[in-house]
């Protein structure tokens, strides 16, 4: 369990250094054609219904490379 939470940890800061030094690599998630933008005067909705799916993808592929 240590060694999945020390892990997650790395991940995130790694993450949060690239979304710190270079946000333009990460501005183009929640974009995509396909994420449901509802904007009115009173509210915004937002659905990133392809975002979604692209990081459950590549979620799924870096734990079966992890686990073998």
């Amino acid at each position: 369990m240590s060694r999945w939470l020390i892990t997650a940890g790395i991940i995130l800061i790694a993450i949060g250094l690239v979304y710190h030094f270079a946000p333009w690599l990460i501005n183009w998630f929640g974009r995509l054609p396909g994420d449901i933008r509802m904007e009115t005067g009173r509210g915004k909705v937002f659905i990133p219904v392809v975002s979604m799916i692209l990081l459950s993808i590549i979620i799924t592929i870096l734990i079966n490379l992890f686990r073998r």
